[in-house]
């Protein structure tokens, strides 16, 4: 193995202004770390202002002469780039690639002044800014230079890929389409007429009292309807759940509260996202541009038995030609986030390596 490249010379290799390299201390990632893998903390900033916190990691016997392919990851919603993220961005740099995952605006380690707010169309803009920082970096191959988003981003990741012609390849894995779900499901069931306006004035109420009191509210990201109210709660789990949760809630609570917790992803913690975050998504549909991909490449990973199938399955139906879908036996949709033998990365590494010649 070739010997670590120093921080400083990887610093010098990136020409963005607002950016920048320092070794990977007090490493808190939750999943099996290669220590053949060299990872550093990057930081570059948005076009909002916004300084985005992210990973870098390096391929084995990475050398500054070289110039590589790079991938840009990030999710899933409420997650942290100690997570999933980084765990398939390590496996993408195993292959050969340069892997970035990053916290998106306002959340994790990434700017804000606000916290715990999602915005479709700033964390759509957080890919792009991850493409900044990756094509302005010397070793990497500007026209090889793709995107990847697991769950709540993949909508994200699919729309920066809409618009930015940079980005030569997109992939999503245990997608979730935020937009959809967030403005119009719950637990399988959509708002009638009479209760997405009811939801729409409890979101107008919780922007007034955020404006006339200065302080962020928290609440649920995805809200409720029951018996002609909203339901919002926060956090996003109790310490512990009641015997009869549902299978899905089970789910998500063995990762985040178990296997996975972090304590700086929301769905990990005491906190919760803002009061407000719903608002952005009933203003914006992350899927109204799909066609904006043309023939670019989209590969969508789901399991057969993974809730939110549906998500990949219409998107795969919306989408252009140049697409492919992966329904992996036996897989659930937090498998897909960390379980080796389900995730694909056989199919995820051909699908990069084929469209990012």
């Amino acid at each position: 193995m070739a010997s670590p490249i120093s921080v400083q010379d990887i610093a010098k290799a990136s020409h963005m202004v607002h950016a920048s390299v320092q070794p990977l201390d007090n490493d808190t990632r939750v999943f099996k770390t290669d220590s053949a893998i060299q990872t550093e903390t990057v930081r570059f900033r948005n076009r909002y202002g916004i300084d985005i916190a992210g990973h870098m990691y390096l391929p084995k016997g990475f050398s500054s002469d070289k110039h590589y392919g790079a991938i840009v990851v990030s999710g899933p919603f409420g997650a942290v780039k100690e997570q999933a993220s980084g765990l398939y961005a390590q496996e993408l740099a195993k292959h050969g690639y340069v892997a970035i995952a990053f916290d998106p605006s306002f959340t994790g380690e990434s700017g804000g002044t606000v916290r715990n707010v999602g915005s479709p169309e700033i964390f759509t803009e957080d890919f792009s800014a991850a493409v900044d920082f990756a094509s302005n970096l010397d070793f990497v191959d500007p026209n090889k230079i793709g995107a990847l988003g697991i769950c709540g981003l993949s909508g994200m990741a699919i729309t920066a890929a809409s618009n930015d012609v940079r980005i030569k390849a997109v992939a999503v894995s245990a997608m979730y389409d935020m937009g959809k779900s967030i403005s119009d499901h719950y637990k399988g069931s959509y708002y009638t007429p009479e209760e997405r306006e009811l939801v729409k004035k409890y979101l107008a109420h919780m922007r007034n009292e955020e404006a006339r009191t200065g302080k962020q509210i928290p609440g649920s990201h995805e809200l409720a309807v029951v018996d002609g109210k909203v339901v919002s709660s926060a956090p996003m789990f109790p310490k512990t759940l009641p015997a009869d949760a549902d299978p899905v809630t089970k789910e998500f609570f063995a990762y985040y509260a178990g296997r996975a917790a972090h304590p700086r992803a929301i769905n990990s913690t005491a906190s919760a996202w803002d009061s407000t975050t719903p608002y952005g998504f009933f203003n914006f549909s992350l899927m109204e541009n799909i066609k904006e991909l043309g023939d670019r490449p989209l590969l969508l990973i789901t399991g057969d038995k993974a809730h939110s199938r549906y998500f990949s399955e219409d998107v795969y139906n919306a989408a252009g030609p140049n697409k492919e879908l992966i329904v992996v036996p036996g897989a659930t949709h937090t498998d897909l986030y960390d379980q080796y033998d389900k995730i694909p990365f056989a199919k995820l590494e051909q699908f990069f390596d084929k469209n990012l010649k």
